[in-house]
């Protein structure tokens, strides 16, 4: 089933992600991690639908996304970027995706933070995030998505690593074997992996190699 949504705020977190809220339809009910088909509501568009995470949470009176427009080719995120308060979307029923089995490290490259965020916000909620850990691969300084955020509610068990600069508080370099090495002493824990999908794989094969438990390895399939 599909439902029609319209967007009631637009905010730009970076140079290529906006923050997209949409009323929530009646009786509409999803859990953090989850996604949906989104689709934009005009007649060039309707068919082409995208799958995004939520990023609101349930008890929220409102539906948000984060999404990464590309920009150097014509698809749906593209359209998406040029939409205005009042335009219409079209969501299906939620599915899936991410889901929290309790304390560990979530790894995440660029957009892959998007199923972490409300997972993150109902942990806050809770008083419950305290001995989880958020390792956030990106490009550049400037692709981080809410960078001020993870700062300030992990306080200390936030790393930042960007691949192709060096800026100030942020690692420098890529989320491989040496990496988690240094940076994680228990490998028993639950780990949290979402990103592109050569990333995940690596990274995923990399956590196992180390001691990680497969079944304790979770990742968008």
């Amino acid at each position: 089933m599909m439902y029609k949504v319209k967007i009631l705020d637009i905010f730009s977190l970076t140079h290529d992600v906006k923050r997209i809220r949409t009323d929530k339809p009646d009786n509409y009910n999803f859990s953090p991690g989850q996604a949906t088909e989104v689709a934009i509501n005009s007649e060039e568009w309707k068919e082409e639908k995208r799958p995004f995470t939520f990023t609101s949470l349930p008890e929220d009176n409102y539906l948000e996304f984060v999404i990464k427009s590309y920009r150097d080719h014509e698809g749906v995120t593209h359209q998406m970027d040029s939409l205005v308060i009042g335009d219409e979307l079209l969501i299906g029923d939620p599915w899936g995706a991410i889901q929290y089995r309790g304390n560990g490290v979530f790894i995440a490259g660029g957009a892959g933070i998007t199923p972490f965020i409300p997972i993150f916000k109902a942990l806050v909620k809770k008083g419950d995030l305290d001995s989880n850990k958020l390792i956030f691969a990106n490009k550049t300084g400037k692709d981080v998505i809410m960078e001020s955020y993870f700062f300030e509610i992990f306080d200390g068990n936030f790393i930042s690593i960007l691949e192709k600069e060096e800026v100030e508080g942020h690692e420098k370099g890529m989320v491989n074997m040496e990496f988690l090495k240094n940076h994680i002493n228990d490998f028993s824990q639950s780990f949290y992996v979402c990103g592109p999908e050569q990333m995940v794989k690596d990274i995923t094969e990399h956590l196992e190699t180390l001691g990680a438990d497969p079944e304790g390895v979770v990742f968008e399939k």
